[in-house]
């Protein structure tokens, strides 16, 4: 319906298999109850830039305000091909009219927090957010964001759904 607000969400919550072990991680609440009131714009970072499902495992490296995105066993930096197309894809997204994000938690490229941030020496030194959603926020700082997980919280997910009636009502993009 085109009448339905435009959200965001990380395309592995809706159960499509793009997980780095080829898996999805439907949620049924995002899906079946709150989808009935939402156009869901599903996405997955990593295979839209070209990445295989399967894939090597990720995991953010450096410093947690510009991480690199770089494969576990290999070291193979992906961070210069993922911005490329974060910035093809940020400007697609604001001419849909997204009004708001559900993302993956514990992902390197979806994760709005937490996520350990490694230092050359394989220490974790920092907590970050994946560069996909670190991007997102500040490209759209005025958007709704949230994670899988913290929606599972009524309290949380009442004042996301208030924050997206907001940017529904006004200019935040």
């Amino acid at each position: 319906m085109t009448d339905r607000v435009k959200l965001g969400i990380s395309s592995c919550l809706l159960g499509n298999k793009v997980r780095y072990d080829g898996g999805g991680k439907l949620d049924l609440y995002l899906r079946d109850d709150f989808g009935r009131f939402v156009e869901w714009v599903p996405l997955c970072p990593e295979v839209e830039m070209g990445l295989t499902v399967p894939r090597e495992p990720m995991q953010l490296k450096g410093d947690a305000a510009f991480p690199r995105l770089v494969t576990e066993n290999t070291a193979i930096d992906h961070t210069d091909a993922m911005l490329q197309w974060v910035e093809k894809k940020l400007k697609m997204l604001s001419r849909m009219n997204i009004r708001g994000f559900v993302f993956k938690s514990r992902s390197p490229s979806c994760g709005i927090r937490d996520l350990p941030v490694y230092s050359p020496s394989g220490i974790v030194s920092e907590q970050g957010a994946g560069i996909f959603a670190l991007e997102f926020m500040k490209r759209f700082p005025l958007l709704p964001v949230e994670d899988e997980t913290s929606l599972a919280d009524a309290t949380v997910r009442d004042i996301f759904i208030a924050r997206i009636l907001e940017a529904i009502h006004g200019d935040h993009t």
